[in-house]
């Protein structure tokens, strides 16, 4: 369980250097404070994202899910938010397609690394 804890913050560390590395109105220093922001996201996605999630049913169901990314990309403020001049995206609409790409990323990795550890 802890295993895979650790390994999907490795994954979405490097979903996030990916994206960083991708648009210039995202920035991280480097690695190590983007495996910072992968765990204050994974802290936020179990505390914070539920009570949001929980605010904003009526308009998720009636946007048939799409609602979702704007939770993401609020979960993603909020991780740039607390790690200061480290992590920067330069508005919520780069939030929206950040945190877009670094759920297709993560899907993508964690199916790779599904298929080369088992």
């Amino acid at each position: 369980m802890l295993r895979k804890w650790i390994l999907s913050i490795i994954l979405n560390a490097v979903a996030i250097i990916a994206v960083a590395e991708l648009f210039d109105a995202v920035e991280i220093e480097h690695f190590g404070y983007a495996l910072i922001a992968a765990f204050i996201l994974s802290i936020l996605n179990v505390v914070v994202k539920p009570i949001i999630l929980i605010f904003t049913l009526p308009i998720t169901i009636f946007t048939l899910g799409l609602f979702l990314f704007v939770v993401n990309a609020i979960t993603l403020m909020l991780a740039q938010w607390m790690m200061g001049d480290t992590f920067i995206i330069d508005g919520f609409g780069w939030a929206i397609l950040a945190a877009l790409i670094i759920s297709l990323l993560n899907m993508l990795l964690e199916r790779l690394v599904k298929d080369i550890v088992n």
